[in-house]
């Protein structure tokens, strides 16, 4: 089972075996990496905010306590439009009123609603798959919160399960991601006709 987190793309991806695909569960709108990015630019961080936001959460609390969406339906999906609204909402309402606001907290709440929603799925999704494996994968896998909780959740419900995280310099590295993808179409003797070109909306097919 992967765990698939960037920019771009939040999902659950179930790999029976090498190029066999089963989407379990995705996000409904933004991606977590996205909500991340957007929170970071209305804090007015550099871009992208993740790797800030990250490092701010880990000085702050969770103070603010804003939703964990979907973490309770009888799903695998996500969905993180409504916290991304919360925060924002929070900040632009402390700024208006002219409160004292703590954009560390802010940072750690914020990270705290996405990575509990982000373990909580996984593991479910899991133990149902009764899985061997679980990877953590895609840019938000650098994130040092996500990781820790994810290591110590699966330690604590799913000791027999291995758990791959890549090191942090892999996890931004996309000609890295593109080779391991290529390596299995190649093992497998599949290959493209030379009339290949690019498509930035290609789906995972079965």
């Amino acid at each position: 089972l992967a765990l698939v987190v960037s920019g771009g793309h939040t999902e659950l991806v179930y790999m029976p075996a090498d190029g066999e695909f089963e989407i379990v569960g995705e996000t409904r709108d933004d991606a977590a990496g996205e909500a991340y990015d957007k929170i970071g630019r209305v804090l007015g961080l550099p871009y992208p905010g993740g790797k800030v936001l990250d490092e701010m959460a880990h000085k702050g609390e969770d103070t603010y306590n804003f939703p964990r969406a979907m973490i309770n339906e009888d799903n695998f999906d996500f969905s993180f439009s409504g916290l991304k609204s919360a925060v924002i909402n929070a900040i632009h309402n402390a700024r208006q009123k002219g409160d004292d606001l703590d954009p560390e907290n802010v940072a750690a709440s914020f990270q705290a609603a996405v990575v509990d929603v982000l373990v909580a799925k996984t593991i479910r999704a899991a133990k149902e798959k009764g899985i061997k494996q679980l990877l953590l994968a895609g840019g938000v896998a650098a994130n040092k919160g996500l990781r820790q909780a994810l290591t110590d959740a699966v330690a604590s419900e799913l000791p027999d399960v291995e758990l791959i995280i890549p090191p942090l310099y892999l996890c931004g590295d996309n000609a890295a991601m593109i080779g391991a993808a290529a390596y299995t179409q190649y093992k497998a003797q599949d290959f493209a006709s030379l009339s290949l070109n690019a498509r930035p909306g290609l789906m995972l097919e079965n």
